[in-house]
């Protein structure tokens, strides 16, 4: 099946320069002070999760894991909205880029993205591998923001639709100019491929020491998962989507969609700089009047401001985006409670709880209606992109620390303290990091926390003005056990959801 017979006015593999050039005539987007094109995504800054459906068609629909996450969408429902979307795209300019997925040559797949908008194609070319030798595509995504589907005729909840067919290996999106949205849905297609290769499909990002060692970094949005694993003294080989096979660690990717709001130069030099770059896209992010200069301290839009650009446009990468297997694995959390521990070593069953616990915490102002912080759980780190049961995943990730002897640690990244403390710094958890990265950590006393049961260093040499002991970052004793005693319970009834940790 090739969709891209259909369309006849087919704009293929066109440069960055040329796709600039469609962008700004078409006025898609505009043109920054410092060269990176500056895309508004309109009423969705971000997915919409409720609009994702599978086709539910035979050959998978034992397999797939189907909840809210993973609505169904029949076959036939299927085929009426593709014909639908094929008739209304014969009449447009479409755009395609021929890329591909998994760096590892024993994975890799060729993809094409037909996009209505040029900005979009930019944006895949950017984030997936760009090839010198062109094969024909297994993977088809087709993205058209301006067709809307009908919901009592496609199926759907609403005009968006997000819709993965398995078996095809057919993206359809309408209805939304959010471009996160091309890349998730692959993310969302490999995690149901790849298992049945033996590769463990991973939301997270990965880098690689000097002593030639891999660590990996999970985290939901805002953790810290971009930030901490794009490292000055380390080389980055993905900050977003791995797979972690019997051969070793690689990139889904080939460019990275960095979360920029508030981006300061002195404490994100690698990633500021990339914005700064031609051939960047900066989502959602308010040009300031007159000078056309990007204020990233500007959240009118939305929160979720990004960055999409090819991953060689940081100083240090893995070219060839592969690595061994890991030596430490770091679970991110923003503790917006203050409760937790900065640095925690976990055991067999901690990193398996927390993994389909996939932590974090909304902090108060950063979405509409969230007045306090608020407590969220996304199972393996990335609950809306796993068409398997997250125990399936998790059962792999187990089998492979068993295999490999690999450090997991817990790494809170939101604040120490009473509500109203500030975020601990990037430059404390770089040091926890480096710390356990080299095994100094290890060598210190470890105490435990006795709500969590977590086991944390009572010192750390590198922070010395930074309380490793939650409890003692509170002054009022009760209010602490009380926050802490909620978050717990909290904890227990989410892994009740996921039948506990067998």
């Amino acid at each position: 099946m090739n969709p891209s017979d259909d369309f006849k006015r087919l704009y293929l593999n066109l440069s960055v320069a040329q796709l600039y050039e469609e962008a700004l005539r078409r006025r898609e987007a505009q043109l920054s002070q410092i060269g990176a094109l500056v895309a508004y995504t309109g009423r969705y800054t971000g997915r919409s999760p409720q609009d994702k459906f599978i086709v539910k068609e035979p050959s998978s629909v034992s397999q797939i894991w189907w909840s809210p996450v993973n609505q169904p969408l029949s076959p036939a429902q299927f085929e009426h909205l593709y014909g639908r979307l094929c008739d209304y795209l014969k009449t447009k300019e479409l755009f395609a880029q021929d890329l591909s997925v998994c760096a590892a040559p024993r994975y890799r797949l060729p993809l094409r993205v037909i996009t209505e908008y040029a900005w979009h194609s930019l944006f895949a070319r950017n984030l997936f591998i760009r090839e010198r030798e062109l094969k024909r595509p297994e993977v088809t995504v087709i993205c058209a923001p301006n067709f809307h589907a009908d919901p009592k005729r496609d199926g759907t909840r609403s005009e968006t639709f997000i819709v993965v067919h398995p078996q095809k290996k057919l993206i359809l999106i309408g209805g939304t100019q959010y471009a996160g949205e091309i890349k998730k849905s692959v993310f969302t297609l490999l995690n149901f491929l790849l298992p049945q290769q033996s590769v463990l499909p991973m939301h997270c990002s990965a880098n690689l020491g000097a002593d030639g060692e891999t660590a990996l970094f999970f985290g939901l949005s805002g953790t810290g998962k971009t930030t901490l694993s794009t490292d000055p003294e380390r080389l980055l080989i993905g900050d977003d989507e791995h797979g972690w096979s019997d051969e070793g660690v690689f990139n889904f990717e080939g460019g990275c969609y960095a979360k920029v709001i508030k981006l300061r130069e002195e404490s994100e030099p690698e990633i500021y700089c990339a914005t700064q770059r031609f051939g960047s896209i900066v989502e959602n992010v308010v040009l300031m009047e007159g000078t056309r200069a990007l204020n990233f301290d500007d959240a009118s839009i939305t929160e979720n401001t990004r960055a999409a650009y090819p991953i060689e446009f940081l100083p240090r990468v893995v070219p060839h985006g592969v690595g061994p297997h890991p030596r430490a694995i770091f679970f991110l959390t923003y503790d917006a409670f203050g409760v937790l521990p900065p640095i925690s070593r976990l055991s067999e069953e901690q990193v398996i709880a927390y993994f389909l616990l996939g932590y974090t915490a909304k902090v108060a102002g950063t979405e509409r209606g969230v007045v306090a912080p608020a407590a969220t759980f996304s199972a393996c780190f990335g609950a809306p992109f796993w068409p398997l049961p997250p125990k399936t995943y998790a059962a792999m990730l187990r089998e492979r620390l068993q295999k490999h002897s690999v450090e997991v640690w817990l790494l809170n990244t939101g604040i120490l303290g009473e509500p109203g403390s500030p975020r601990i710094s990037i430059a404390h958890t770089r040091a926890l990091l480096r710390a356990a990265l080299n095994g100094s950590l290890q060598k210190k006393p470890f105490e435990e926390e006795r709500h969590f049961g977590l086991r944390y260093p009572a010192r750390c040499s590198e922070v010395p003005n930074l309380t490793m002991n939650p409890r003692g970052a509170w002054k009022d004793a009760k209010a602490y056990t009380e926050t802490a005693q909620k978050l717990a319970q909290r904890f227990a009834e989410q892994m009740n959801s996921h039948g506990g940790t067998e």
